[in-house]
């Protein structure tokens, strides 16, 4: 009995690669071909997470993507959104598992970006400034969103409209973030704040540290 469940396992482990692999979006694929671009070697793993306004999607070469992220423009499937690319994702990029990307105006990852699990990346968001009318009801705001080349986004990090991530940042796992922080920051919290940043005098250091005291007491 333990040989039949055995080749059984087998089985099932060697269809389900298999349909992994079919299931792929890539280039070569009908599905890639809906894409603004799908650069060389970009793969999106299979199962899939909810892809629509893929004409409005633009991935760099040899980006890949984990299973059942969610990579999507517009509030639902068959809205215009004009004539230029509204999702860009840079080049060598790797998206991990379960992460949303949603672009409402304008989301722009840089290249060599490297996401967690789980990652949330908006750039619109509800509002409520009538008290009166129902929350979701309320027409939502969009506010661009970049990320720098380079960065590591943590576990459950949330990138909140208006975000802007300079080169080589770290948002460490369960971040909300939202503002801007220069290249070189790591951002941690909810909020998220600065917590540590880089000089070349000090190297990797948290911020106000003994330089900028050590200048103030010059100064005075």
């Amino acid at each position: 009995m333990s040989l039949v469940r055995r080749a059984w396992g087998t089985l099932i482990h060697r269809a389900y690669a298999a349909i992994r692999q079919a299931g792929a979006i890539t280039p070569a694929t009908p599905s890639g071909y809906r894409f603004r671009r799908l650069g060389e070697g970009v793969s999106i793993a299979f199962p899939p997470g909810a892809i629509f306004g893929e004409q409005w999607i633009e991935i760099g070469d040899h980006t890949l993507i984990g299973e059942r992220v969610s990579i999507s423009c517009g509030m639902w499937p068959g809205l215009d959104l004009g004539a230029g690319s509204i999702l860009r994702i840079g080049a060598s990029c790797s998206i991990g598992r379960g992460t949303h990307v949603v672009a409402h105006q304008s989301i722009d990852i840089g290249d060599h970006v490297f996401t967690g699990p789980y990652v949330y990346i908006t750039d619109q968001n509800h509002v409520y400034d009538d008290p009166e009318t129902p929350i979701g009801r309320q027409w939502p705001r969009n506010n661009p969103v970049s990320i720098g080349a380079g960065s590591w986004l943590g576990a459950g990090a949330i990138i909140l409209p208006g975000t802007r991530l300079g080169r080589q940042c770290v948002v460490a796992a369960g971040a909300v973030v939202r503002g801007e922080f220069p290249d070189h920051s790591v951002v941690a919290g909810v909020p998220a704040k600065l917590v540590r940043e880089y000089t070349p005098e000090l190297g990797w250091h948290a911020p106000g540290s003994v330089l900028g005291l050590d200048r103030q007491a010059t100064a005075s």
